[in-house]
């Protein structure tokens, strides 16, 4: 798809608590709703490892004396999903007005099309991933707690297992969609912190999840560094979307309105613990 020519802001934010990341990105989406900042493209990481669960997610899937006992944090997103395990990773997020071309329709038609930048980012690395219309079946299947079990629709896979995993939070005009890609590490620590009848299902749960999804490093057989993966992201927006991303900071404004959310309500129990 031709899309006209455009300049969007580029932020990368310092590894931040699951709390904060997640008010910023709500933070960004107002704001660009509001058309007091310029679509923006943001990548970022986490510190300390942080469980994030769906916005439709019940909370009683985790085991707090586990999640304590590895010190992780843990939040609810605004977007739906399943629990992931925010560690060892680059996370992105795309906010940008409802009628933007490269977002603009139904969520299917912005997934593609957003997908196909994370493709082109990947493809960049060598890595020779695919987007593939979601297995219905499988996901029925495998209808459990951890997001990387199984795809959802035009999620990145390479040799069908999940690389990158993606949701969307929609107002009337703004969108945001943010992902993770896994780097490298153990991708079945997420199912020490979940809850599990026996330890068998527990072990059987992450049997299963290295079955179905990966990380660039089991990918490419070696590490790849963070800034590397942040220059590939680039190209791939910039290249598949005809974007110019601007590097930017962070407003006063914006971070200050962050920090305000992320005590209001992301650490919240009346968010937490919704369901």
């Amino acid at each position: 798809m031709n899309y006209p020519p455009q300049q969007w802001r580029l932020l990368i934010t310092p590894p931040a608590p699951g709390a904060w990341n997640m008010a910023l990105d709500e933070v960004l989406m107002e704001s660009v709703e509001q058309v007091k900042v310029p679509p923006t493209l943001r990548l970022y990481a986490w510190d300390p490892p942080c469980l994030s669960i769906g916005y439709a997610q019940p909370y009683k899937d985790i085991d707090f004396i586990r999640l304590n006992d590895l010190k992780w944090d843990w939040v609810r997103r605004p977007t739906g999903g399943r629990a992931i395990l925010h560690t060892d990773e680059l996370t992105y997020s795309v906010i940008a007005p409802s009628f933007d071309p490269r977002v603009s329709g139904g969520v299917l038609e912005s997934y593609q099309r957003l997908s196909s930048a994370l493709m082109a980012a990947l493809h960049s690395l060598n890595i020779p991933a695919e987007s593939q219309p979601n297995r219905a079946s499988m996901r029925d299947q495998l209808n459990g707690a951890v997001c990387f079990e199984v795809p959802s629709n035009y999620e990145i896979v390479i040799h069908g297992k999940k690389l990158i995993g993606s949701a969307q939070a929609r107002r009337k005009h703004a969108i945001l969609q943010h992902g993770t890609l896994p780097l490298w590490g153990d991708l079945t620590c997420i199912t020490q912190a979940l809850v599990f009848s026996d330890e068998q299902n527990r072990s059987a749960a992450a049997a299963r999840l290295l079955s179905h999804a990966t990380t660039v490093e089991m990918v490419l057989g070696g590490k790849i560094g963070w800034q590397d993966v942040v220059q590939a992201f680039i190209f791939g927006f910039q290249t598949e979307l005809n974007l110019e991303l601007i590097p930017a900071d962070l407003s006063e404004r914006e971070g200050l309105l962050a920090e305000k959310l992320a005590k209001t309500k992301y650490t919240h129990p009346s968010w937490l613990e919704r369901i």
